[in-house]
């Protein structure tokens, strides 16, 4: 059974329809790259899928779970199944970087202080942030502050990570920093799925790489299929305009 099961997912924003009957399936421990010029619906699709936007109609499943937006026990179930990482970090600035780990497992999980502690330092650790648990957000560069986030989200042991445009407020030299952490998910067999417009690791580290265009998922398939030979006009023109 696919651990995320969209089917003809639609969307309007007013007048403006951004899904236009999305079908996709995600198999467990895939990495789905998502692709697709502005306003073709990726970011949308990704917050649909964590129940941040409600959808107009169609249906969404994760690891068994029928996203119910008028059921906020529901909600709560599936917010612990799907963790999200943004574009802009959205750390605590308050609070120290492992406090920040700590927060959801101790709040929403209602873990022990010490367990949250002992798990914090581990994921740190895993991010390549080990000496940083006492650190405030704003001591860190930015590659520092999205690994953070990694941390936290990975805190709630989600079954499918959802990746924004995680990279894309970062300095170029700060991408790559942020890029390993996630190929290393990847590998421990992390179910992803990552809106970027970095084509080089969609092409190194997706199973599948699907793009969307003007609502809908226009091509889908491996990378080297869809980047060495896209079947589409519109993936044509999207990847020449990406290579200049």
């Amino acid at each position: 059974m696919p651990i995320v099961e969209i089917r003809g997912l639609r969307k309007r924003f007013g007048a403006n329809e951004v899904l236009k009957g999305v079908d996709l399936s995600v198999e467990r421990g895939e990495v789905i790259a998502i692709i697709g010029k502005s306003g073709s619906g990726k970011s949308t699709l990704l917050r649909c899928v964590n129940g941040l936007e409600t959808f107009d109609e169609g249906s969404l499943t994760v690891d068994g779970q029928a996203l119910l937006h008028g059921n906020p026990k529901a909600m709560r179930e599936l917010r612990q199944h799907v963790g999200m990482i943004f574009q802009n970090f959205n750390l605590f600035p308050l609070l120290s970087v492992g406090r920040n780990v700590m927060l959801a497992p101790m709040q929403v999980a209602k873990r022990s202080e010490e367990a949250a502690a002992k798990q914090a330092r581990a994921l740190l650790e895993r991010v390549g942030l080990g000496d940083k648990f006492d650190a405030r957000p704003e001591q860190l560069s930015g590659g520092q502050q999205q690994r953070v986030a990694i941390a936290r989200a990975l805190a709630m042991q989600p079954a499918v990570l959802l990746c924004d445009e995680i990279t894309s407020a970062l300095d170029p030299e700060l991408v790559g920093e942020v890029l390993r952490v996630v190929e290393s998910l990847a590998g421990d067999g992390m179910t992803l799925l990552m809106v970027t417009h970095e084509m080089n690791f969609a092409r190194k580290v997706a199973d599948r790489v699907v793009f969307m265009h003007a609502g809908c998922v226009h091509e889908i398939g491996p990378p080297d299929e869809l980047f060495g030979s896209p079947r589409t006009p519109e993936l044509q023109k999207f990847l020449a305009s990406i290579h200049g």
